[in-house]
Protein backbone atom coordinates (compact mmCIF):
# COMPACT_ATOMS: atom_id res chain seq x y z
CA UNK A 1 0.00 0.00 0.00
CA UNK A 2 1.31 3.77 -0.67
CA UNK A 3 2.53 5.79 2.66
CA UNK A 4 0.16 8.41 1.05
CA UNK A 5 -3.40 8.02 3.30
CA UNK A 6 -5.63 7.32 0.86
CA UNK A 7 -8.51 10.26 0.36
CA UNK A 8 -11.96 9.74 1.96
CA UNK A 9 -14.90 11.47 0.60
CA UNK A 10 -18.52 11.89 1.54
CA UNK A 11 -20.92 11.01 -1.04
CA UNK A 12 -24.24 10.93 0.75
CA UNK A 13 -26.17 11.92 4.03
CA UNK A 14 -29.27 11.42 5.90
CA UNK A 15 -31.25 12.44 8.62
CA UNK A 16 -34.07 12.35 11.12
CA UNK A 17 -34.45 15.48 14.14
CA UNK A 18 -36.71 17.52 15.57
CA UNK A 19 -36.66 19.86 12.73
CA UNK A 20 -37.29 17.08 9.99
CA UNK A 21 -37.62 13.38 8.77
CA UNK A 22 -34.61 14.10 5.99
CA UNK A 23 -31.46 16.10 5.75
CA UNK A 24 -32.93 18.42 3.17
CA UNK A 25 -35.97 18.96 5.86
CA UNK A 26 -33.39 19.41 8.84
CA UNK A 27 -31.11 21.73 6.77
CA UNK A 28 -34.62 24.11 5.26
CA UNK A 29 -35.65 24.29 9.31
CA UNK A 30 -32.08 25.48 10.15
CA UNK A 31 -31.73 28.25 7.45
CA UNK A 32 -35.04 29.51 8.47
CA UNK A 33 -34.20 29.43 12.42
CA UNK A 34 -37.22 27.32 13.30
CA UNK A 35 -36.37 25.52 16.80
CA UNK A 36 -37.51 22.06 17.34
CA UNK A 37 -37.53 22.30 20.68
CA UNK A 38 -41.48 22.24 22.52
CA UNK A 39 -43.03 20.86 25.49
CA UNK A 40 -42.50 17.19 25.63
CA UNK A 41 -46.02 14.52 24.48
CA UNK A 42 -46.28 10.45 25.38
CA UNK A 43 -43.79 10.56 28.80
CA UNK A 44 -44.79 11.11 32.15
CA UNK A 45 -43.32 14.26 33.74
CA UNK A 46 -44.53 13.41 37.16
CA UNK A 47 -41.81 15.28 39.75
CA UNK A 48 -39.43 16.14 36.56
CA UNK A 49 -38.25 19.44 36.32
CA UNK A 50 -37.40 19.54 32.89
CA UNK A 51 -40.79 19.37 30.52
CA UNK A 52 -39.28 20.57 27.34
CA UNK A 53 -37.40 18.62 24.71
CA UNK A 54 -36.50 17.85 20.92
CA UNK A 55 -38.91 15.01 19.80
CA UNK A 56 -39.03 13.45 16.59
CA UNK A 57 -42.09 14.04 16.27
CA UNK A 58 -44.83 12.57 12.74
CA UNK A 59 -42.04 9.57 12.44
CA UNK A 60 -43.47 6.75 10.59
CA UNK A 61 -41.30 3.70 10.90
CA UNK A 62 -43.49 1.58 8.29
CA UNK A 63 -42.17 3.95 5.26
CA UNK A 64 -38.65 2.67 6.00
CA UNK A 65 -38.83 -0.89 7.36
CA UNK A 66 -40.90 -3.64 7.06
CA UNK A 67 -43.18 -4.95 10.05
CA UNK A 68 -40.74 -7.47 12.01
CA UNK A 69 -37.73 -5.02 12.03
CA UNK A 70 -39.92 -2.33 13.40
CA UNK A 71 -40.97 -5.12 16.07
CA UNK A 72 -37.46 -5.64 17.12
CA UNK A 73 -35.77 -2.63 16.92
CA UNK A 74 -35.92 0.39 19.62
CA UNK A 75 -36.17 3.78 18.12
CA UNK A 76 -32.89 4.96 18.30
CA UNK A 77 -32.34 2.19 15.85
CA UNK A 78 -35.17 3.13 13.48
CA UNK A 79 -34.00 6.83 12.76
CA UNK A 80 -30.77 5.08 12.23
CA UNK A 81 -32.07 2.62 9.76
CA UNK A 82 -34.02 5.77 8.14
CA UNK A 83 -31.28 7.88 8.08
CA UNK A 84 -29.26 5.19 6.45
CA UNK A 85 -31.28 4.41 4.12
CA UNK A 86 -31.78 8.15 2.78
CA UNK A 87 -28.03 8.35 2.81
CA UNK A 88 -27.36 5.45 0.55
CA UNK A 89 -29.71 6.47 -1.64
CA UNK A 90 -28.29 10.14 -1.78
CA UNK A 91 -25.49 8.66 -2.64
CA UNK A 92 -27.09 6.05 -4.82
CA UNK A 93 -24.87 3.17 -3.43
CA UNK A 94 -26.50 -0.34 -4.14
CA UNK A 95 -24.16 -2.68 -2.40
CA UNK A 96 -23.58 -5.91 -4.79
CA UNK A 97 -22.14 -8.89 -4.34
CA UNK A 98 -18.35 -8.16 -5.50
CA UNK A 99 -18.04 -4.70 -3.41
CA UNK A 100 -20.10 -5.93 0.39
CA UNK A 101 -17.57 -7.35 2.08
CA UNK A 102 -15.70 -4.01 1.47
CA UNK A 103 -18.69 -2.00 2.85
CA UNK A 104 -19.04 -1.63 6.64
CA UNK A 105 -21.32 -0.04 9.08
CA UNK A 106 -19.98 2.50 12.28
CA UNK A 107 -23.25 4.15 14.41
CA UNK A 108 -22.41 5.75 17.74
CA UNK A 109 -24.88 6.12 20.21
CA UNK A 110 -24.26 7.23 23.73
CA UNK A 111 -27.42 5.75 25.30
CA UNK A 112 -28.95 3.10 22.97
CA UNK A 113 -31.78 2.03 23.09
CA UNK A 114 -32.66 3.20 26.89
CA UNK A 115 -36.78 2.92 26.01
CA UNK A 116 -36.67 -0.72 25.52
CA UNK A 117 -33.98 -1.45 27.95
CA UNK A 118 -36.46 0.11 30.61
CA UNK A 119 -39.77 -1.70 28.85
CA UNK A 120 -37.98 -5.10 29.28
CA UNK A 121 -37.07 -4.54 32.99
CA UNK A 122 -40.85 -3.67 33.86
CA UNK A 123 -41.54 -6.53 32.01
CA UNK A 124 -39.32 -8.89 34.26
CA UNK A 125 -40.11 -7.12 37.34
CA UNK A 126 -44.38 -7.16 36.73
CA UNK A 127 -44.68 -10.58 34.35
CA UNK A 128 -41.67 -12.73 35.09
CA UNK A 129 -39.35 -14.11 32.84
CA UNK A 130 -41.27 -15.74 30.67
CA UNK A 131 -42.60 -12.63 28.94
CA UNK A 132 -39.21 -11.21 27.98
CA UNK A 133 -39.13 -11.15 24.12
CA UNK A 134 -36.70 -14.00 22.42
CA UNK A 135 -35.70 -10.16 20.51
CA UNK A 136 -34.69 -8.78 23.71
CA UNK A 137 -30.87 -9.42 22.82
CA UNK A 138 -31.51 -7.34 20.03
CA UNK A 139 -33.79 -4.35 21.28
CA UNK A 140 -31.65 -3.67 23.88
CA UNK A 141 -28.08 -3.36 21.99
CA UNK A 142 -26.71 -0.92 21.77
CA UNK A 143 -24.78 -2.45 18.31
CA UNK A 144 -28.69 -2.99 17.01
CA UNK A 145 -28.38 0.08 14.57
CA UNK A 146 -25.41 -1.13 13.43
CA UNK A 147 -26.84 -4.56 12.16
CA UNK A 148 -30.09 -3.72 11.25
CA UNK A 149 -28.47 -1.35 8.85
CA UNK A 150 -25.86 -3.93 7.43
CA UNK A 151 -28.69 -6.80 7.27
CA UNK A 152 -30.64 -4.09 5.19
CA UNK A 153 -27.67 -2.91 2.90
CA UNK A 154 -26.47 -6.14 2.87
CA UNK A 155 -22.91 -4.91 3.67
CA UNK A 156 -20.59 -7.74 5.12
CA UNK A 157 -17.52 -5.96 6.37
CA UNK A 158 -17.30 -4.61 9.49
CA UNK A 159 -20.05 -3.21 11.76
CA UNK A 160 -20.19 -1.92 15.06
CA UNK A 161 -21.12 0.53 17.56
CA UNK A 162 -19.49 3.55 19.26
CA UNK A 163 -20.32 4.90 22.43
CA UNK A 164 -18.64 8.12 23.77
CA UNK A 165 -21.40 10.34 24.89
CA UNK A 166 -22.42 13.05 23.00
CA UNK A 167 -19.07 12.28 20.70
CA UNK A 168 -19.91 9.15 19.80
CA UNK A 169 -21.39 10.66 15.85
CA UNK A 170 -18.28 11.92 15.55
CA UNK A 171 -16.06 9.18 16.73
CA UNK A 172 -17.97 6.77 14.91
CA UNK A 173 -17.36 8.89 11.63
CA UNK A 174 -14.04 8.76 12.33
CA UNK A 175 -13.21 5.58 13.20
CA UNK A 176 -14.75 5.15 9.60
CA UNK A 177 -12.12 7.74 8.10
CA UNK A 178 -9.44 5.57 9.92
CA UNK A 179 -10.81 1.88 8.42
CA UNK A 180 -10.41 3.51 5.14
CA UNK A 181 -7.67 4.75 4.99
CA UNK A 182 -6.26 1.73 6.67
CA UNK A 183 -7.48 -0.14 3.62
CA UNK A 184 -9.84 -2.42 5.92
CA UNK A 185 -12.63 -0.77 3.69
CA UNK A 186 -13.91 0.75 0.52
CA UNK A 187 -16.91 1.80 1.49
CA UNK A 188 -18.56 2.65 5.34
CA UNK A 189 -21.92 3.90 5.94
CA UNK A 190 -21.12 5.87 9.34
CA UNK A 191 -23.26 8.34 11.66
CA UNK A 192 -24.69 8.50 15.04
CA UNK A 193 -28.31 8.02 16.81
CA UNK A 194 -30.10 8.46 20.02
CA UNK A 195 -33.56 8.40 21.21
CA UNK A 196 -32.73 9.76 24.70
CA UNK A 197 -36.02 11.70 25.97
CA UNK A 198 -37.31 9.38 28.20
CA UNK A 199 -38.37 9.72 31.99
CA UNK A 200 -34.70 7.97 32.94
CA UNK A 201 -32.29 10.78 30.88
CA UNK A 202 -34.65 13.27 31.69
CA UNK A 203 -34.61 12.57 35.52
CA UNK A 204 -30.77 11.85 35.65
CA UNK A 205 -29.79 14.76 33.05
CA UNK A 206 -31.99 17.09 35.41
CA UNK A 207 -30.42 16.15 38.68
CA UNK A 208 -27.22 16.95 37.11
CA UNK A 209 -28.04 20.19 36.62
CA UNK A 210 -27.23 19.95 32.86
CA UNK A 211 -30.55 20.85 31.38
CA UNK A 212 -32.26 23.71 30.64
CA UNK A 213 -35.47 24.46 32.92
CA UNK A 214 -37.01 27.10 30.92
CA UNK A 215 -40.26 25.36 30.59
CA UNK A 216 -42.67 28.11 29.76
CA UNK A 217 -40.85 29.08 26.42
CA UNK A 218 -39.38 25.77 24.69
CA UNK A 219 -38.02 27.69 21.67
CA UNK A 220 -35.73 29.93 23.51
CA UNK A 221 -34.80 27.59 26.19
CA UNK A 222 -31.51 26.14 24.09
CA UNK A 223 -29.03 29.38 23.95
CA UNK A 224 -26.30 28.56 23.39
CA UNK A 225 -23.23 31.15 23.75
CA UNK A 226 -26.05 33.62 25.23
CA UNK A 227 -25.10 34.91 28.44
CA UNK A 228 -28.66 33.56 29.97
CA UNK A 229 -28.10 30.08 28.87
CA UNK A 230 -29.16 27.59 31.68
CA UNK A 231 -28.09 24.11 30.31
CA UNK A 232 -28.85 21.92 27.60
CA UNK A 233 -31.75 20.68 26.29
CA UNK A 234 -32.72 16.80 25.52
CA UNK A 235 -33.47 15.96 21.85
CA UNK A 236 -33.30 12.73 19.76
CA UNK A 237 -32.73 11.82 16.23
CA UNK A 238 -29.99 10.57 13.57
CA UNK A 239 -27.95 11.32 10.67
CA UNK A 240 -26.06 8.96 8.70
CA UNK A 241 -23.32 9.44 5.72
CA UNK A 242 -21.54 7.36 3.04
CA UNK A 243 -18.01 7.69 3.61
CA UNK A 244 -15.97 6.33 0.44
CA UNK A 245 -12.47 5.99 -0.61
CA UNK A 246 -11.99 8.22 -3.10
CA UNK A 247 -11.16 5.89 -5.57
CA UNK A 248 -14.02 3.50 -4.89
CA UNK A 249 -16.26 6.50 -5.43
CA UNK A 250 -14.64 7.87 -8.56
CA UNK A 251 -15.41 4.08 -9.85
CA UNK A 252 -18.85 3.55 -9.28
CA UNK A 253 -19.53 7.54 -10.73
CA UNK A 254 -20.63 8.95 -7.56
CA UNK A 255 -20.89 12.71 -6.89
CA UNK A 256 -18.48 14.17 -4.35
CA UNK A 257 -19.91 16.26 -1.77
CA UNK A 258 -17.13 16.83 0.46
CA UNK A 259 -13.80 15.80 1.81
CA UNK A 260 -13.27 14.34 5.03
CA UNK A 261 -9.87 15.42 5.91
CA UNK A 262 -9.31 15.39 9.64
CA UNK A 263 -10.10 13.54 13.05
CA UNK A 264 -8.90 14.27 16.60
CA UNK A 265 -10.12 12.66 19.70
CA UNK A 266 -8.99 12.91 23.31
CA UNK A 267 -10.43 12.68 26.96
CA UNK A 268 -10.12 15.34 29.87
CA UNK A 269 -9.58 12.54 32.54
CA UNK A 270 -11.44 15.44 34.99
CA UNK A 271 -15.09 14.68 35.68
CA UNK A 272 -17.67 12.84 34.86
CA UNK A 273 -20.13 16.18 33.51
CA UNK A 274 -18.10 19.00 33.72
CA UNK A 275 -15.57 19.89 31.27
CA UNK A 276 -12.05 20.58 31.96
CA UNK A 277 -11.96 24.24 33.14
CA UNK A 278 -9.09 24.86 31.09
CA UNK A 279 -10.29 22.41 28.16
CA UNK A 280 -7.27 20.43 28.24
CA UNK A 281 -9.11 17.67 26.44
CA UNK A 282 -10.85 20.06 23.74
CA UNK A 283 -8.12 21.70 22.73
CA UNK A 284 -5.72 18.53 22.13
CA UNK A 285 -8.71 17.11 20.01
CA UNK A 286 -9.49 20.24 17.82
CA UNK A 287 -5.59 20.30 17.23
CA UNK A 288 -5.45 16.86 16.51
CA UNK A 289 -7.96 17.05 13.93
CA UNK A 290 -6.26 19.79 12.07
CA UNK A 291 -3.23 18.27 12.24
CA UNK A 292 -4.42 15.20 11.36
CA UNK A 293 -5.89 17.30 8.18
CA UNK A 294 -2.91 19.01 7.56
CA UNK A 295 -4.87 22.30 8.08
CA UNK A 296 -3.27 25.34 9.35
CA UNK A 297 -5.80 27.28 11.71
CA UNK A 298 -5.90 30.24 9.46
CA UNK A 299 -7.59 28.20 7.09
CA UNK A 300 -10.69 27.26 8.70
CA UNK A 301 -13.63 29.18 7.54
CA UNK A 302 -16.17 28.17 9.37
CA UNK A 303 -16.82 25.97 12.78
CA UNK A 304 -19.97 24.07 14.04
CA UNK A 305 -19.16 24.33 17.53
CA UNK A 306 -20.16 21.92 20.35
CA UNK A 307 -22.56 24.66 21.64
CA UNK A 308 -24.61 23.36 23.86
CA UNK A 309 -26.05 26.13 26.03
CA UNK A 310 -24.65 25.16 29.50
CA UNK A 311 -22.89 27.48 31.39
CA UNK A 312 -19.43 25.39 31.54
CA UNK A 313 -19.13 24.11 28.07
CA UNK A 314 -19.87 26.93 26.16
CA UNK A 315 -17.15 29.38 28.21
CA UNK A 316 -14.56 26.47 27.88
CA UNK A 317 -15.41 26.19 23.77
CA UNK A 318 -14.93 29.63 23.73
CA UNK A 319 -11.94 29.60 25.37
CA UNK A 320 -10.20 26.72 23.44
CA UNK A 321 -11.62 27.96 20.55
CA UNK A 322 -9.78 31.19 20.70
CA UNK A 323 -6.55 30.16 22.20
CA UNK A 324 -6.16 27.04 19.04
CA UNK A 325 -7.94 29.40 15.84
CA UNK A 326 -6.03 33.14 17.65
CA UNK A 327 -7.26 36.03 15.49
CA UNK A 328 -8.91 34.01 12.91
CA UNK A 329 -12.02 32.97 14.70
CA UNK A 330 -13.35 36.93 15.12
CA UNK A 331 -13.38 36.63 11.76
CA UNK A 332 -15.24 33.38 10.40
CA UNK A 333 -18.53 32.29 11.57
CA UNK A 334 -19.20 30.08 14.52
CA UNK A 335 -22.72 28.58 14.69
CA UNK A 336 -24.18 26.04 16.80
CA UNK A 337 -27.21 24.49 15.32
CA UNK A 338 -28.18 22.77 18.79
CA UNK A 339 -29.80 26.24 19.56
CA UNK A 340 -32.46 24.66 17.14
CA UNK A 341 -32.30 20.74 17.21
CA UNK A 342 -31.37 20.36 20.82
CA UNK A 343 -29.12 18.14 21.71
CA UNK A 344 -29.61 14.73 20.17
CA UNK A 345 -26.44 13.39 22.34
CA UNK A 346 -24.63 10.42 20.02
CA UNK A 347 -26.79 11.49 17.08
CA UNK A 348 -24.95 15.36 17.39
CA UNK A 349 -21.80 15.18 16.03
CA UNK A 350 -23.16 13.12 12.77
CA UNK A 351 -26.07 15.57 12.04
CA UNK A 352 -23.47 18.94 12.89
CA UNK A 353 -21.07 16.96 10.14
CA UNK A 354 -24.15 17.04 7.68
CA UNK A 355 -24.74 20.49 8.17
CA UNK A 356 -20.89 21.61 8.09
CA UNK A 357 -20.69 19.92 4.48
CA UNK A 358 -23.80 21.53 2.88
CA UNK A 359 -22.80 24.70 4.73
CA UNK A 360 -19.40 24.45 2.25
CA UNK A 361 -21.56 23.31 -0.76
CA UNK A 362 -24.31 25.98 0.17
CA UNK A 363 -22.40 29.16 1.19
CA UNK A 364 -24.67 29.73 4.20
CA UNK A 365 -24.70 29.49 7.62
CA UNK A 366 -27.53 28.29 9.44
CA UNK A 367 -28.05 30.70 12.78
CA UNK A 368 -27.52 30.45 16.96
CA UNK A 369 -30.79 31.53 17.49
CA UNK A 370 -31.31 32.64 20.99
CA UNK A 371 -28.25 34.49 21.72
CA UNK A 372 -29.01 37.38 22.93
CA UNK A 373 -26.05 38.52 24.98
CA UNK A 374 -23.21 36.77 23.39
CA UNK A 375 -20.62 35.90 26.22
CA UNK A 376 -17.79 37.12 23.61
CA UNK A 377 -18.78 39.61 21.43
CA UNK A 378 -15.80 39.24 19.13
CA UNK A 379 -16.69 35.93 17.93
CA UNK A 380 -19.69 36.16 15.22
CA UNK A 381 -21.70 33.15 16.28
CA UNK A 382 -24.02 33.94 13.35
CA UNK A 383 -26.76 35.29 16.10
CA UNK A 384 -30.88 34.94 14.85
CA UNK A 385 -30.23 34.76 11.00
CA UNK A 386 -28.78 32.80 7.95
CA UNK A 387 -26.11 34.46 7.14
CA UNK A 388 -23.67 33.97 3.34
CA UNK A 389 -20.38 33.99 3.56
CA UNK A 390 -18.53 33.14 0.02
CA UNK A 391 -15.28 31.05 -0.59
CA UNK A 392 -15.76 28.84 2.25
CA UNK A 393 -13.21 25.55 1.97
CA UNK A 394 -12.82 24.01 5.10
CA UNK A 395 -14.89 23.87 8.17
CA UNK A 396 -14.68 22.27 11.68
CA UNK A 397 -16.97 20.10 13.93
CA UNK A 398 -17.03 19.67 17.53
CA UNK A 399 -18.24 17.32 19.72
CA UNK A 400 -17.29 17.40 23.49
CA UNK A 401 -19.60 14.69 25.93
CA UNK A 402 -19.93 13.22 29.26
CA UNK A 403 -17.19 11.68 30.83
CA UNK A 404 -14.67 13.94 29.47
CA UNK A 405 -15.14 12.00 25.18
CA UNK A 406 -13.62 14.72 22.83
CA UNK A 407 -13.75 14.66 19.35
CA UNK A 408 -13.27 16.69 16.14
CA UNK A 409 -14.01 16.23 12.84
CA UNK A 410 -12.57 18.74 9.71
CA UNK A 411 -13.94 18.25 6.31
CA UNK A 412 -13.71 20.52 3.11
CA UNK A 413 -14.79 20.84 -0.70
CA UNK A 414 -12.73 20.62 -3.72
CA UNK A 415 -11.55 17.06 -2.90
CA UNK A 416 -9.05 17.38 -5.90
CA UNK A 417 -6.84 20.10 -3.87
CA UNK A 418 -4.93 17.56 -1.88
Amino acid sequence: MSDTPRKVVVTGYGAVTPLGHTAGATWDAMLAGRSGIDTLEGIDLTGLGVRIGGQVRGFDAARHMPSPVRRRTDPYAQYALAAALEASEHAKLVVDEEMAPRVAVVIGSGYGPVASFARSVNTLRDKGAAAISPFTPITTAIDGAAGEISMRLGAQGPSRAQSTACASGSDAVGAALRMIRAGDADTVVAGGADACVTRIDLAGSGNARALSTRNDDPAAACRPFDADRDGFVMSEGAAVLVLEAAETAAARGATVLAELIGYGASSDAHHWTAPHPQGRGARVAVEAALRDAGVAPGEVDYVNAHGTGTVLNDAVETAVLREVLGERVTRIPVSSTKSMTGHMIGAAGAVELVTAIQVLRTGTVPPTVNCHRPIDPGINFVPHEAQTHAGMRVALSNSFGFGGHNAALVVRTDPGAR
